[in-house]
Protein backbone atom coordinates (compact mmCIF):
# COMPACT_ATOMS: atom_id res chain seq x y z
CA UNK A 1 0.00 0.00 0.00
CA UNK A 2 1.04 3.54 -0.58
CA UNK A 3 1.44 6.32 1.53
CA UNK A 4 -1.36 7.93 -0.36
CA UNK A 5 -3.36 5.08 0.60
CA UNK A 6 -2.40 5.07 4.34
CA UNK A 7 -3.14 8.68 4.79
CA UNK A 8 -7.04 8.12 3.38
CA UNK A 9 -7.17 4.99 5.22
CA UNK A 10 -5.99 6.57 8.60
CA UNK A 11 -8.03 9.15 8.12
CA UNK A 12 -11.62 7.04 7.49
CA UNK A 13 -10.55 5.18 10.39
CA UNK A 14 -10.00 7.70 12.96
CA UNK A 15 -13.17 9.37 12.19
CA UNK A 16 -14.75 6.36 12.33
CA UNK A 17 -13.61 5.60 15.35
CA UNK A 18 -14.31 9.21 16.83
CA UNK A 19 -17.73 8.87 15.94
CA UNK A 20 -18.21 5.32 17.82
CA UNK A 21 -15.86 6.77 20.51
CA UNK A 22 -16.97 10.19 20.89
CA UNK A 23 -15.63 12.49 23.42
CA UNK A 24 -13.18 15.18 24.50
CA UNK A 25 -9.74 13.78 23.73
CA UNK A 26 -8.59 16.86 22.39
CA UNK A 27 -6.58 17.43 19.25
CA UNK A 28 -8.22 18.33 15.99
CA UNK A 29 -8.19 16.60 12.46
CA UNK A 30 -4.42 16.22 12.62
CA UNK A 31 -4.56 14.50 15.71
CA UNK A 32 -7.60 12.28 14.57
CA UNK A 33 -5.22 11.86 10.88
CA UNK A 34 -2.38 10.15 13.00
CA UNK A 35 -4.42 8.41 15.59
CA UNK A 36 -6.10 6.60 12.62
CA UNK A 37 -2.91 5.94 10.60
CA UNK A 38 -1.02 4.92 13.84
CA UNK A 39 -4.21 2.53 13.98
CA UNK A 40 -4.27 1.29 10.91
CA UNK A 41 -0.84 0.18 11.62
CA UNK A 42 -2.38 -1.44 15.43
CA UNK A 43 -5.11 -3.29 13.90
CA UNK A 44 -3.17 -4.94 11.15
CA UNK A 45 -0.48 -5.97 13.93
CA UNK A 46 -3.13 -7.07 16.06
CA UNK A 47 -5.31 -8.74 12.96
CA UNK A 48 -2.56 -10.58 11.93
CA UNK A 49 -1.33 -12.00 15.24
CA UNK A 50 -4.86 -13.69 15.77
CA UNK A 51 -5.55 -14.88 12.68
CA UNK A 52 -7.98 -12.93 11.18
CA UNK A 53 -6.05 -10.76 8.64
CA UNK A 54 -4.68 -7.71 8.05
CA UNK A 55 -4.56 -4.48 6.56
CA UNK A 56 -4.59 -5.30 2.74
CA UNK A 57 -5.65 -2.26 0.30
CA UNK A 58 -8.80 -0.48 0.44
CA UNK A 59 -11.58 -1.61 1.68
CA UNK A 60 -14.48 -2.37 4.23
CA UNK A 61 -11.99 -5.59 5.85
CA UNK A 62 -9.43 -3.07 6.12
CA UNK A 63 -11.48 -0.49 7.11
CA UNK A 64 -12.64 -2.31 9.72
CA UNK A 65 -9.41 -3.74 11.03
CA UNK A 66 -8.08 -0.23 11.00
CA UNK A 67 -11.00 1.03 12.90
CA UNK A 68 -10.33 -1.14 15.44
CA UNK A 69 -6.92 -0.49 15.96
CA UNK A 70 -7.55 3.19 15.84
CA UNK A 71 -10.42 2.44 18.68
CA UNK A 72 -7.24 0.77 20.61
CA UNK A 73 -5.17 4.08 19.88
CA UNK A 74 -7.57 6.66 21.25
CA UNK A 75 -8.79 4.61 24.40
CA UNK A 76 -5.11 4.82 25.42
CA UNK A 77 -4.59 8.22 24.07
CA UNK A 78 -7.48 9.49 25.81
CA UNK A 79 -6.50 7.59 29.21
CA UNK A 80 -3.06 9.35 28.56
CA UNK A 81 -4.30 12.95 27.83
CA UNK A 82 -7.06 13.66 30.79
CA UNK A 83 -7.26 16.93 31.32
CA UNK A 84 -8.09 16.50 35.37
Amino acid sequence: MGIFTWIVLGILAGALAKWIMPGDQGGGILATMVLGIVGAFVGGYLGKLIGIGSVQGLNFGSIFTAAAGALVVLFIYSKINTKK
